[in-house]
């Protein structure tokens, strides 16, 4: 039986801090609680924390600080760490479920013997928690799925998943910011842009936020899509109040 947590090696400037495995709500509690210690301490030569669903991986700068002494460091806060109930922001994601933008919502219906309109309601009635960002710049795996909506992956991967796709597979929700490869079953999209450089948090949400997805027509993705091309879509009005 492993014991955790356990210090575990990543690359020559950074090591990670695992607190378990598989996908856990209390395991990664403990993960955003050292997150957000390390943050407050101001460690000298940390250049940055990554949580995952069981690990924090910390990167530093060498010329700094030392490994032995960053991760002396980081033990001492282990034994006092305060794994509380982490609320991050809470976003509402608009989604059309149309047809044509959602590939696999028809088979996913049959496979979980509903309808189209169910699977959405099903979906759209979620709270999804984001444990951590990964693939590619903006992709977050949110954890929440409904139970009756749960299914494996795809066995044939597509090569390319248009950007925007909303996408389930297991235990999970997803929004590919990019078009990508990608083997999740695709059942709506949305025209926000989760990730842009040219803004001042180029990635719109990140690990311990919250999503909800709002079903809208086909005319009101078209039109959210036109002003975000256009570039006069606020995207900080997404976020909604705790």
């Amino acid at each position: 039986m492993s014991v955790y947590p356990q210090i575990r090696d990543f690359g020559d400037t950074g090591f990670g801090v695992a607190f378990g495995d598989g996908v856990d709500r209390a395991v990664n509690a403990r993960v955003m609680a050292l997150h957000a210690a390390i943050g407050d301490a101001g460690l000298a030569g940390v250049i940055e924390t990554i949580p995952s669903f069981g690990t924090l991986f910390v990167q530093y700068d060498p010329l700094q600080t030392s490994r032995a002494d960053l991760e002396g460091a980081v033990r001492a806060m282990l034994p006092g760490l305060q794994a509380t109930a982490h609320q991050g922001r809470l976003w509402r994601i608009p989604v059309c479920y149309d047809a044509d933008l959602a590939p696999d919502l028809a088979d996913v219906a049959e496979r979980c013997k509903m309808k189209p309109d169910q699977v959405i309601a099903r979906h759209a009635a979620g709270t999804f928690f984001i444990y951590m960002l990964g693939f590619m710049p903006g992709l977050a795996y949110m954890g929440g799925l409904d139970e009756t909506l749960q299914l494996p992956r795809r066995s044939s991967p597509r090569v390319k998943v248009p950007q925007g796709s909303v996408a389930i597979a297991e235990t999970m929700t997803t929004i590919y910011p990019w078009e990508s490869p990608g083997g999740w079953h695709l059942i709506g999209r949305t025209p926000i842009r989760l990730f842009d450089a040219a803004r001042a948090a180029p990635i719109l949400y990140g690990a311990g936020d919250e999503v909800r997805f709002q079903p809208v027509s086909r005319q009101d993705y078209d039109t959210l899509a036109a002003r975000v091309s256009a570039g006069s879509f606020d995207h900080a009005a997404l976020e909604l109040a705790r």
